[in-house]
Order: C-alpha cells, then sequence, then structure tokens
C-alpha cells in the first residue's frame, strides 16, 4: 500500500507547501526548523550523513502522500518529521504503515537494538498510533518546546528491535 523512497531536494516544494504556519511546522519537525520552511534547511539535513529522508509514496496512485526522516544515534535510531500531507488521509491506517516500513528499513541498515521518536503528549491519534505499532513510553525522557504562549511537553517513545520482530512475525 506505501512505499519508502528517497527524499530529493526536487521534492522539497511538495512537503514546503504543506507547512502552512509555525505551529505546523513545530508540530512536524520541532524546534530544529524555523518557519519558513526552505529547501537550504531541508537540503542541510540530506547532506548529514546521519540523516536518512523519504517521501511516502502511495503504491496504489503512485503519488506522494508524506514524509518521514530517520536519524541515527549512538545508540538507537529517531524517527521524526513524520507527516501524512492531507488530513483526509489521517486515520486510515496510513501512520501505521509507515512507522512499519520505517522501523523494518531502520532495523534491517542499521545495528541498532532500539528505534525511537518524540511526540507531543497533546497529540493523541499519533501516540495511538505508535502504540499500535508497539512503542512505549519512556519515563526517563521528556523536552518542552514553547510557541506563542502555550508549552508542548514532548514525551520519547522506543521500540526494541526483537518486539518488533515479534510483533510483525
Amino acid at each position: 500500500m506505501i512505499e519508502l523512497q528517497p527524499f530529493t531536494i526536487e521534492d522539497a516544494p511538495a512537503l514546503i507547501s504543506k507547512i502552512k504556519d509555525e505551529r505546523a511546522l513545530l508540530q512536524f519537525a520541532g524546534p530544529m526548523y524555523h518557519f519558513p520552511l526552505t529547501e537550504n534547511q531541508l537540503e542541510a539535513d540530506l547532506l548529514n550523513e546521519k540523516r536518512r529522508l523519504f517521501k511516502i509514496i502511495d503504491q496504489t496512485t503512485g503519488n506522494g502522500i508524506g514524509h518521514a526522516q530517520m536519524f541515527l544515534k549512538e545508540d538507537t535510531f529517531l524517527l521524526g518529521r513524520i507527516l501524512i500531507w492531507d488530513e483526509n488521509n489521517r486515520g486510515k491506517g496510513y501512520g501505521k504503515k509507515v512507522m512499519q516500513e520505517l522501523l523494518k528499513y531502520g532495523f534491517s541498515h542499521f545495528d541498532k537494538k532500539t528505534a525511537e521518536l518524540n511526540v507531543y503528549d497533546w497529540n493523541t491519534g499519533a501516540i495511538e498510533c505508535y502504540k499500535k505499532v508497539g512503542f512505549i513510553f519512556d519515563p526517563n525522557v521528556k523536552s518542552e518546546a514553547k510557541i506563542d504562549q502555550e508549552i508542548w511537553i514532548s514525551l520519547n517513545m522506543k521500540i526494541q528491535k526483537k518486539n518488533f520482530q515479534l510483533q510483525n512475525s
């Protein structure tokens, strides 16, 4: 149903067009990017050998439906900057399939026993999706981001390679 393909700088305008405001950018990317999102910011990630950027393709239509990134850390790989572009496509199982494909890719390409991600505590749809794939909260890792007069709490979730393999065997 979905396929991960390498993201190239030619894909940047499509992604940039989906990030309408500062709040959407913070939700999508965390505090590392600044609004407006630019090709230069994406190019810096493309040049970073510890990052993998993907476009998410719906195989039935051949159309791009989203974006995802992977960042190699010392002991884990971090999934992030995951976005299903069209809100009408959310809640239809794309997220779970994207997460499964990202985990398959990460565990097969990198010698890591754990994958992790960060999610804002109010993003209950994403949290439920991640739980369905097998992620559990790491209560020892939290951070905050400030936007307007609000503080958003970022929670960390992890999945062990062996647990992912058991769920998908």
